[in-house]
C-alpha cells in the first residue's frame, strides 16, 4: 500500500488501546501521507472536553482519529453517566470541533449497536436497537458524528483482539496455561477482527477519502471474513498456541461448551455480532482477510515476543 499525496496532519485520541497501538505501528510501518500526534491517557484527560478542544485547536489536525472508549461493558450498567460521556459526549466534541476546522473524524463503534437478534450478518442499513448502557452510549456517538461532522468515518467492528492489551484472545491462553478444563459459550456468533486488520484498514480508507474527487464517507462494517461462536475460537486460538509452546497444559478437548444461558452477565451480549462487509469492501476492491488469519499472526507474534514467560 503505498500513498501519493499531500502529508496530513492525523490527531490520534486513545493510541494507548489495541486499535490505537495498531494505529500507530501500521502507520510506522507503511508508507503514508499522515504525520501523527498521538496522545495516551497520560496524555490527555478526554472526558475534560476543554482540554480536548484547547489540543485540536492548537495542533489544527487534518483527520482526527477517535481510538478512545470506554469499554468496560458490564460495569457500563452501573457507569452509564461515565460511559456516555466518553462514547458519546467525547465523540460528539470531537464532530464539532472537526466540522469548525473542515477536518476529518474516523470514529469507531461496535456491534453492541444492534440487538444481536437477526439471522444474517448485520449491514450498515440496519436499524440499531442496543440492548446495553455500552451499545446505548456507542450508538449515541456514532449519531453524534454523523450528525456534526460532514466528513467522517464511523468504522463498526467487533470482538477486537491483538497482541497489545487485553482482550479474549490472551485471556483464553492465560487460562490454559493454569488450567485443566475451560467453560466457553458457544452460541453467540461473530468473527474475531485483529486490531491489525482494524488498523489497516482504516488507513486504507483514509487514502481513499483523501484521494478521491467524492470521498466515500459515511458508516462501515470492519470485521474479519467468516464467523464462529467463542468456544469454537478458543478451541482455535488454543490447538494454534500448543504447536508453538505458548500453552502446554489445556487442550481443546478439555474446553467445555456452554450456553450463554449458563455464564450470565450484567450487560445482554447480542447472540449475532457477524457484521456483513460487502459495502467496504466494494471500496477497498478486495475483502476482508479471514478470521483464522489473524489469529495465527496474534499468537506467532506472542511467541516471537516470549508473552509465554510474562
Amino acid at each position: 500500500m503505498s500513498f501519493q499525496q499531500g502529508v496530513q496532519t492525523v490527531l490520534l485520541i486513545g493510541a494507548n488501546g489495541q486499535v490505537g497501538h495498531a494505529l500507530k505501528s501500521a502507520g510506522a510501518d507503511i508508507n503514508t501521507p499522515f504525520e501523527w500526534h498521538a496522545t495516551t491517557r497520560a496524555d490527555l484527560d478526554v472526558s475534560n472536553f476543554s482540554a480536548v478542544k484547547d489540543l485540536v485547536r492548537t495542533l489544527k489536525p487534518n483527520w482526527i482519529v477517535n481510538a478512545a472508549a470506554y469499554t468496560a461493558v458490564d460495569k457500563a450498567e452501573t457507569e452509564a453517566q461515565l460511559a456516555q460521556r466518553i462514547n458519546a459526549d467525547l465523540p460528539h466534541t470531537l464532530a464539532v470541533e472537526a466540522q469548525a476546522l473542515g477536518a476529518a473524524v474516523v470514529h469507531y463503534s461496535t456491534d453492541y449497536v444492534f440487538d444481536g437478534q437477526a439471522h444474517s450478518p448485520y449491514t450498515e442499513a440496519d436499524q440499531p436497537n442496543p440492548q446495553s448502557a455500552y451499545g446505548r452510549s456507542k450508538w449515541a456517538g456514532e449519531q453524534a458524528v454523523t450528525a456534526h461532522c460532514e466528513k467522517h468515518l464511523v468504522l463498526r467492528t467487533c470482538w477486537v483482539y491483538g497482541a497489545h492489551g487485553g482482550n479474549f484472545l490472551k485471556t483464553m491462553l492465560r487460562l490454559a496455561q493454569h488450567k485443566d478444563s475451560l467453560r466457553v459459550v458457544a452460541d453467540q456468533w461473530g468473527a474475531p477482527t485483529s486490531a491489525d486488520l482494524i488498523a489497516r484498514t482504516t488507513l486504507g480508507m483514509m487514502h481513499v477519502c483523501d484521494s478521491s474527487e467524492h470521498p466515500p464517507w459515511g458508516t462501515y462494517h470492519v470485521s474479519a471474513s467468516g464467523r464462529t461462536n467463542w468456544h469454537a475460537y478458543a478451541c482455535e486460538a488454543i490447538a494454534q498456541a500448543k504447536r508453538l509452546g505458548l500453552v502446554t497444559r489445556l487442550d481443546a478437548e478439555g474446553i467445555q461448551a456452554i450456553p450463554a444461558s449458563d455464564y450470565p452477565t450484567p450487560a445482554s451480549r447480542p447472540a449475532n455480532s457477524c457484521l456483513n462487509t460487502d459495502k467496504l469492501a466494494t471500496v477497498l476492491g478486495h475483502p476482508l482477510a479471514d478470521w483464522h488469519n489473524g489469529v495465527q499472526d496474534t499468537i506467532q507474534e506472542l511467541a516471537a515476543s516470549g508473552w509465554r514467560h510474562l
